[in-house]
């Protein structure tokens, strides 16, 4: 019995063989998860149905089981109001930064050797997308046997 409140096991294990600076997607659901991750990354699907799961849930448990060093968000393009989404984000990563790209240079970016992790939600929302990158732990967390 695991006493954190991530318990998904793929989750766990792509987790617990990333490191320091290995990426981890969080997709809505209009993401093209089947193109735009890198190849080496395990990607998990929690798109039951439309909206049954989305990004800012799953932010909400990683959050409290990895330390996040940095975050990207897709952006729509220029002229276009920020998705309220963003705002939520930089809210609960706060003080983590968070940066903008957009649409294909996020795209890019998860398709890097260092993601990890594709986590594919039913969020409803457009350019819900999220792409954390993980800390390290901080000292004095370590417990020892």
């Amino acid at each position: 019995m695991l006493l954190t409140e991530l318990l998904h096991p793929g989750i766990l294990e792509a987790l617990a063989g990333a490191g320091h600076g290995a990426r981890v997607l969080l997709a809505d659901g209009h993401y093209p998860a089947s193109t735009a991750t890198g190849e080496r990354a395990r990607t998990v699907h929690l798109n039951l149905a439309p909206g049954l799961l989305d990004v800012t849930t799953v932010l909400d448990v990683l959050l409290r089981a990895l330390p996040v060093e940095s975050a990207h968000v897709m952006v729509p393009p220029e002229g276009e109001p920020e998705p309220p989404a963003i705002a939520e984000y930089r809210s609960m990563l706060a003080p983590v930064p968070v940066d903008t790209l957009g649409r294909f240079e996020f795209y890019d970016a998860a398709r890097s050797p260092d993601l990890a992790l594709a986590i594919v939600t039913a969020d409803t929302r457009t350019y819900a997308n999220l792409l954390l990158t993980i800390g390290v732990r901080a000292e004095g967390t370590w417990k020892t046997p």
